[in-house]
């Protein structure tokens, strides 16, 4: 009998978890797209309300473009469905806000997809390589036998006295072919592509394993010292009873050695100088320079979520149960001396009747706000200031602080054009009478100057001695600007097609 059911049982198993569910559906594309746009290996974490936005905004993108997208649902909606559904984890950062995180299920799905859409030779030379290499160095370490081990080692010595002899001799040095270094940085990127999901399930599993020792804490009814004992020797066995914290063991033994990681920037700067590396896309390149990177930060979030947690823990045994049971200590220490005083008068056979609940009490409230006589009085009467009223100012002061008196400068730029008694229109303002020369006037000086084009010919400054209307004397540095009968004329008819009364007259005789 063939072994299908069991095979179909550890199949559909295998579809029920978060990796494969988020690969399969009629949304599965479109899930995979917004995880790789939405986080990177820089970009673990988004804001809440960030990422919120920027699915409506690629939504609206995908409509726009008539794919098809889920119906009826918003950023907000789907990252909540996410989450249930165990590929975004929702937390606080440090500073207290509400991020999202991809699970260590979605990097998986995203490393496989990344794999699948990179080109690479499956089966390589360099590949069976490693795989021989690690099953001699683990085969060394794990032989029983010492005449065993003492044999490879001595055959792995003799190889590479051979080797060092030979280049020590002016023997070629022989570079690996592009081809094979190829291949070599596709294992290599592969294998650093598996860390951050890797560092990401020690972290979940980190979690789940303090969740269940905080429900195991509210569950018992233990001394605290008990559980405070358990505690500590499930923290101090952490990383040795799982396979995730093994691994994470030895990432921290790898970051704490100075030396280890000088070799491996060494090494890696090595592989980046060899001319093969020319061939990889950028991509590539920041994967591997980046290697050390994803190590340091990986482990860096992993004792960042001991540390957060076990704060948590620790806050619940000092702060919650010590508490309950100084203040049980104190109630029954109170119940021993009243029951002590009352022994001391008591009968064998005397009783006391004891509410198994405390009466309620009953407190009076006092108003927080009384009655403040001053608080109803009315306002004051208003002060009669008609005699301290100043004069109204005139029409005439009052024009003079308005804007430009364009008409009067109008006429005296077509007279002084027309005169010719003027080079400038300096000259002009030097010799209007001193209603005209205040310093809004240059402005509209300049404003009629533009209208016929008059400053397209200037090529130095003159200064305006303007008039204040309190008889303050003001100096400016204004463009000097020709005065020509052209220009005249070109006033004049503006003028005649400003006139209001012109138009007017231009209506009554249209046909």
């Amino acid at each position: 009998m063939s072994d299908i059911v069991g095979e179909i049982a550890r199949v559909t198993e295998a579809f029920e978890k978060p990796t494969l569910r988020l690969l399969d559906g009629k949304w599965a594309a479109f899930r995979v797209a917004v995880f790789r746009a939405a986080f990177s290996r820089d970009r673990r974490s988004v804001p809440a309300d960030r990422l919120h936005a920027q699915v409506d905004t690629y939504l609206s993108e995908l409509l726009r473009e008539g794919l098809d997208v889920p119906p009826v649902q918003n950023g907000r909606a789907l990252c909540n469905t996410w989450v249930n559904d165990q590929w975004l984890f929702r937390d606080n950062d440090a500073d207290g806000a509400l991020v999202y995180s991809l699970t260590s299920s979605a990097l998986e799905a995203l490393d496989l997809v990344a794999t699948l859409s990179r080109d690479r030779v499956l089966v390589s030379e360099s590949r069976l390589t490693t795989i021989l290499d690690t099953v001699r160095r683990w085969a060394l370490e794990a032989s029983p036998d010492a005449q065993a081990r003492v044999d490879r080692l001595n055959a792995q010595i003799r190889e590479l006295e051979v080797e060092r002899d030979r280049l020590a001799n002016g023997g070629e040095v022989m570079l690996a072919s592009d081809d094979r270094m190829l291949d070599g940085y596709a294992n290599l990127i592969d294998l650093i592509g598996q860390l951050p999901s890797d560092f990401k399930r020690v972290e979940e599993s980190v979690l789940d394993m303090h969740r269940k020792i905080l429900r195991d804490f509210r569950e018992e009814e233990r001394p605290v010292t008990d559980v405070l004992d358990e505690y500590l020797h499930k923290q101090d066995t952490l990383v040795k009873d799982t396979a995730e914290g093994r691994a994470f063991d030895g990432a921290f033994v790898l970051l704490r050695d100075d030396d280890m990681l000088l070799q491996l920037r060494t090494n890696v700067q090595v592989l980046m100088d060899h001319p093969a590396s020319a061939a990889l896309v950028a991509s590539d390149m920041a994967e591997l320079r980046g290697a050390e990177a994803i190590i340091r930060q990986g482990t860096k979030d992993v004792l960042a979520q001991r540390r957060r947690l076990t704060a948590t823990l620790k806050e619940h045994i000092v702060n919650n149960d010590v508490l309950h049971e100084r203040e049980l200590d104190r109630v029954l220490r109170g119940i021993n001396r009243e029951l002590a005083k009352w022994m001391e008068s008591a009968g064998p056979r005397a009783t006391v009747p004891v509410e198994l609940l405390p009466p309620t009490m009953k407190v009076g409230h006092l108003r927080e706000r009384l009655w403040d006589p001053a608080s109803a009085a009315p306002p004051p009467p208003l002060e009669d200031i008609e005699d301290d009223v100043p004069e109204p100012p005139t029409v005439e002061e009052l024009r003079m602080q308005g804007g430009p008196s364009l008409d009067d400068l109008r006429a005296a730029l077509v007279g002084a054009l027309n005169s010719g008694d003027s080079e400038t229109i300096g000259d002009l303002f030097h010799a209007l009478p001193d209603d005209l020369r205040r310093p809004v006037e240059i402005l509209g000086l300049l404003h009629l100057a533009s209208r016929v084009n008059a400053l397209d010919q200037v090529a130095d400054t003159e200064v305006f001695e303007a008039i204040r209307p309190n008889g303050e004397l003001r100096h400016f540095l204004v463009p000097a600007v020709p005065l020509t009968t052209d220009e005249a004329d070109a006033l004049a008819r503006l003028a005649d097609l400003d006139d209001p009364a012109a138009d007017l007259e231009g209506e009554g005789t249209t046909p």
